[in-house]
């Protein structure tokens, strides 16, 4: 059962970083790679590694999320975002 749940977020998480590779739009870009790294964290926690999922899931999904939002909002103020 373990297993196919495994499998089940690897695919979501594969599906998530081509939409992230992909979007044209850069918020859903930013959002598809921090749920790519959510994903990360709960099966870093399935399979029993809860420092490295607490680590991934604060570090990589939470923070790094909010400063790549925080970057796109300065560079739409300041008219560089292309």
């Amino acid at each position: 059962m373990e297993l196919v749940i495994l499998v089940v977020i690897s695919l979501v998480m594969i599906a998530a970083a081509i939409m992230a590779i992909y979007s044209k739009n850069l918020i859903s870009a930013i959002i598809s790679a921090g749920v790519v790294s959510l994903l990360a964290s709960i099966i870093y926690l399935l399979l029993a590694a809860p420092d490295v999922a607490m680590t991934e899931a604060a570090i990589g999904s939470g923070l790094t999320t909010v400063v790549f939002l925080y970057a796109l909002n300065k560079m739409r103020k300041s008219g560089k975002d292309g």
